[in-house]
């Protein structure tokens, strides 16, 4: 962004009052969003993803503020922009720099606009997920990553204002023409005779759409035909989207609003796309150092693979049991019982995580300052591994993995570390042949004993362990067996004697002796 391109342009004046955008002068839009925004003391929130729609809605809203008197801007304007915390490092680089813009302008201005962004929490980042909690590479049909990364940080932010200020309005730049989908939803929650429209799951919030009805080719004659409202020009933004032949994700703000996929910008890790386009025009122009990001998400993409489930991934779930499925064998009149798997195995999030973080030093070492997993993302990852509910880590690996990739030590938390060790660790595993009883579930036990310890009253102990004694222990062929043994007597009906049955029984009771 320089002065001399900007002095290419007209005016932001001289370029509104001779535009008009979707069959309407773009001074009379400026005006409704004065006269919106004059109309009461909701605040408003306009949430902004860095792409060419977001990026126009703002610009305008702010140059109508502009155009108000100090005395009328009588009431906040939040820009909130959500970083997953694994978004594409050019967007972010791109909006934290717009973001300071806006803030140093709109001081300057005085301005009521502040930009902000907002973050998932530290449980619920993509690598605690991932690799911490063992979550698989989201797919189509368990995209677990949009509500928690995205979703509940911008309706937090929102729920807070709500609280404040009664209500508030989420300004967005959605427009109907993106796609059928996002016409029905803008449709579906219009308010007959306003602009605004309700809020789809956030009582006390009405949304506001002021480009909704503009095309593509209308956003980029506005972005490209004046200086930017905050300075500069959108020329940067222009060309990461040449260059990257994508669209922009648009920020989510409940489940009804579309998520990104289909090569928009989003996040770097993405697998529910097939190939990430974004990321490959990016590298084709030039910016060879994004590869090393793409072939780890490739690396995850592969684990999404049907066929490759069971090799990457525990047999049992996350609750400690195995959960069955049915099926019929194609072309066979069979019905097979499949296992369903569960969480990433812990060597693989090791071996995943260690690699992370060489990809990261090497970036750095390379002159791309970029930090690809967090220290509180660590200190999560650590917890959920020494706790897992399958596989605990009391070997407690990941600051010795740490250790290895950058030679030197964090500050880890001393309430993050276990009662016991990766000696304790063998040794049951040494014991579990000879008393014929899983270390895990021993492991487990011993944790459920030391974190009611000092307790004065254990309430509830006996169903925490009731509890973990029925989970699925031992190898998948032991449990399958275990299973087998269970089943139910399938060949007795109602017209079997009752003396039949009980010889039945009993001769199923004595075979399983």
């Amino acid at each position: 962004m320089t002065q001399k391109r900007s002095t290419l342009y007209p005016s932001m004046d001289e370029m509104l009052e001779a535009s008009e955008f979707a069959g309407r002068p773009a001074l009379d839009l400026i005006g409704e969003i004065q006269e919106l925004y004059l109309e009461n003391d909701k605040p408003w929130v306009i949430g902004f993803s860095g792409g060419k729609d977001s990026t126009t809605t703002l610009s305008l809203i702010y140059v109508a503020l502009t155009k108000l008197s100090k005395e009328q801007r009588h009431k906040h304007v939040y820009v909130i922009s959500s970083d997953t915390l694994v978004e594409t490092p050019l967007v972010v680089d791109m909006i934290n720099s717009s973001l300071a813009a806006i803030n140093k302008s709109a001081t300057e201005l005085e301005l009521p606009i502040s930009g902000h962004v907002v973050y998932p929490s530290w449980d619920q980042t993509f690598w605690v997920n991932l690799l911490g909690k063992g979550y698989p590479a989201p797919t189509q049909n368990f995209r677990w990553c949009t509500e928690r990364m995205k979703i509940d940080p911008v309706s937090e932010f929102i729920k807070d204002k709500i609280a404040k200020y009664g209500e508030v309005i989420v300004v967005l730049g959605a427009r109907s023409q993106e796609s059928a989908s996002r016409a029905q939803v803008i449709a579906k929650h219009k308010i007959d005779g306003s602009s605004l429209s309700r809020h789809s799951s956030l009582p006390g919030a009405f949304t506001y759409m002021p480009i909704q009805d503009w095309t593509f080719d209308e956003v980029w004659m506005y972005l490209l035909g004046a200086p930017a409202a905050w300075g500069g020009d959108h020329f940067e933004l222009f060309s990461l989207y040449k260059d990257s032949s994508a669209g922009e994700c648009p920020l989510v703000i409940d489940t009804n609003t579309p998520s990104c996929g289909n090569s928009r910008f989003g996040c770097w890790t993405c697998t529910v796309v097939t190939k990430d386009r974004a990321i490959e025009g990016l590298i084709e122009s030039g910016e060879t150092w994004l590869q090393k990001l793409k072939d780890f998400r490739n690396k995850l993409f592969e684990t999404t693979d049907p066929a490759k489930k069971d090799q990457f991934r525990n047999y049992k779930r996350r609750t400690g049991k195995v959960q069955y499925a049915r099926g019929n064998i194609e072309n066979e009149n069979i019905t097979e019982i499949k296992t369903i798997p569960g969480p990433y195995l812990l060597k693989f999030r090791k071996e995943w995580l260690k690699e992370l973080l060489m990809i990261e030093k090497h970036l750095n070492n390379e002159g791309h300052p970029i930090e690809l997993v967090r220290q509180e993302e660590l200190f999560a990852i650590r917890r959920e591994w020494m706790f897992d509910p399958n596989e605990p880590d009391w070997s407690d690996e990941l600051p010795s993995i740490y250790r290895e990739v950058y030679n030197k030590d964090l500050n880890w938390p001393d309430q993050d570390g276990g009662s016991f060790t990766g000696e304790d660790e063998e040794l049951l595993k040494s014991l579990s042949n000879q008393y014929k009883t899983p270390a895990e579930l021993v492991m487990k036990l011993l944790e459920l004993e030391m974190s009611m310890d000092g307790l004065g009253r254990r309430k509830g102990l006996f169903n925490k362990i009731e509890s973990l004694l029925k989970n699925d222990w031992g190898s998948l062929e032991d449990i399958l067996a275990d299973k087998e043994k269970a089943k139910p007597v399938s060949n007795i009906n109602k017209t079997t004697s009752y003396d039949d049955q009980l010889a039945l029984l009993t001769k199923e009771y004595e075979a399983l002796q």
